[in-house]
């Protein structure tokens, strides 16, 4: 596995700001209440590695598309994901009290404001991703029904719901990444053929292979998470360091050591890798991306 190279950096670095400034602008105003606006706010702005609209933007550019083109989607995804987190940690699911370095929306806030933040957060994703500029009628309506069903029952949702009922049982990997596909893989699975789907005419091959680029991600991604929570520290990873061992929830380390949870990232990896064999360098920024998920500290 390699590490973060310049590169990489330089264009996780350039999402990241594009991404930041275009949810700091649309967020800017709207709400009828003055703090729920604020716990919005606070809850997608602050901080973040910005992973999934990166990764978007990387299908899009692996496809000739630009990245104005692909940025409202990409933003949208992020307005999912920190929906997920603000109910995640809410006191009757994972009850944390610390994100990204900072209190947890429901402790900076409170309980019901964290949860109508989450819940606004979530409305208006669909409705950015159906006011997309610049994406035709029929891709929009597909990347709607791509991340409705990323989000949802079948999804991130259905993940976290298996997650709270595994809690102290002992699964096996096929039980554990079947859950794992749903509440962490279809998220970033959404964000690669969102992005994809941005491109005009995009094949179904170039579709399948992105797609199955990006469920070995997501499942590389939770290994590497679940390495984390044992080998990090809360200042470096910004949450709780421990905290998945302290629930006794399954994770690939307990499952498989800590040597066999390496060893199934690796091989996560490589089989991302493979389905980008027929890209050029214009994918480059998704092989960059697959590195940095496992290499990551936080």
């Amino acid at each position: 596995m390699s590490n973060e190279t310049p590169s990489t950096m330089d264009f996780l670095e350039t999402c990241r700001s594009r991404v930041d400034a275009e949810l700091d602008r649309r967020i800017a105003s709207g709400s009828t209440s003055e703090r729920l606006q604020e716990a919005m706010r606070y809850s997608v702005l602050g901080g973040g590695k910005r992973i999934r609209p990166a990764l978007s933007l990387a299908a899009a550019s692996a496809l000739g598309q630009s990245i104005d083109a692909a940025l409202v989607p990409a933003c949208a995804i992020e307005l999912i994901h920190a929906y997920s987190l603000v109910h995640d940690d809410l006191p009757a699911m994972d009850n944390d009290e610390l994100r990204r370095g900072r209190p947890t929306a429901h402790i900076a806030f409170d309980e019901a404001t964290a949860i109508l933040a989450g819940d606004a957060l979530q409305a208006m994703a669909f409705e950015w991703l159906a006011e997309t500029p610049d994406i035709e009628t029929p891709a929009r309506l597909a990347m709607i029904q791509e991340l409705a069903r990323a989000s949802g029952h079948g999804g991130m949702v259905g993940g976290q719901a298996i997650d709270l009922e595994s809690v102290g049982k002992n699964l096996s990997l096929a039980q554990l990444e079947t859950m794992h596909r749903h509440k962490t893989g279809a998220l970033i699975e959404a964000s690669v053929r969102i992005g994809a789907l941005t491109a005009p005419g995009v094949s179904e091959q170039s579709l399948t292979s992105l797609t199955r680029y990006a469920r070995a991600l997501g499942l590389a991604f939770q290994v590497q998470d679940d390495l984390l929570d044992i080998e990090g520290d809360t200042e470096t990873i910004g949450k709780p360091q421990g905290s998945d061992v302290a629930r006794a929830k399954p994770t690939y380390p307990a499952l498989l050591g800590l040597a066999g949870a390496r060893e199934h990232l690796a091989a996560l990896l490589d089989n991302a890798l493979e389905n980008l064999q027929d890209f050029g360098p214009e994918a480059d920024p998704l092989r960059a991306m697959a590195d940095y998920v496992v290499a990551r500290t936080y």
